[in-house]
């Protein structure tokens, strides 16, 4: 098994780079739905995360509300961390299923974690191959102004909430260039494609001799 980490900041077009890896093959292990996965209803998750932070992070119907939550988190360290500590086990054994799951029925499978937090959470070392796909900050802050209708205030506090673009880089092995067109970022994930693709077969032909 051929394990990848995919990464990026948040507007930096790294949804797009799995949507396209997902298309040529790969298994795709999201860790945003694993995340949700981990807090939904009548979930150990989400009775922690009531416990933590009060009834007012639910809706009527008993469910995480999602921006009551995201309002306490990135305005406070601390309250991040604490939710962190929560969320993040949890999900690490969902995506180990998931990953088992793909080995049996692929031993020689191709798996990305599409991990928003890979840095932040110290999983670099994890992974054959950390891909990070790379917009700087000032441009992922007017994407989601303008596409997601954040005010900057609200953008630059959820970039600030991650890692730094230096940071990413830092851990990167491969650098996507996401400052471009959504076709130019998928055609740089097919040279990716080839490039992983000749590694698996590589460590398949060693296996066998």
């Amino acid at each position: 098994m051929f394990r990848i980490g995919l990464t990026g900041g948040i507007a930096a077009g790294k949804s797009v780079a799995a949507a396209r890896l997902a298309e040529l093959g790969a298994v795709v292990v999201d860790h945003d739905l694993l995340a949700r996965e981990a807090v939904a209803p009548g979930s150990v998750g989400l009775a922690e995360i009531t416990e933590a932070f009060g009834p007012g992070v639910l809706t009527p119907d008993g469910d995480l509300d999602r921006p009551a939550l995201g309002a306490l988190v990135f305005a406070d360290a601390a309250a991040r961390e604490r939710l962190n500590e929560i969320v993040h086990p949890e999900v690490r054994r969902l995506s180990a299923e998931r990953e088992a799951k793909a080995g049996a029925a692929d031993p020689a499978a191709a798996v990305v974690h599409d991990i928003p937090l890979l840095v932040e959470t110290g999983q670099a070392g994890h992974f054959h191959l950390v891909v990070v796909v790379h917009t700087p900050a000032e441009q992922r802050v007017r994407r989601l102004v303008e596409t997601r209708g954040l005010t900057e205030d609200a953008a630059r506090s959820r970039i600030a909430a991650q890692a730094s673009d230096e940071q990413r880089l830092a851990a990167a092995d491969v650098t996507l260039d996401g400052t471009r067109s959504e076709d130019e970022l998928r055609a740089q994930v097919d040279t990716l494609w080839q490039r992983v693709a000749a590694e698996v077969a590589q460590e398949a032909e060693a296996d066998s001799a």
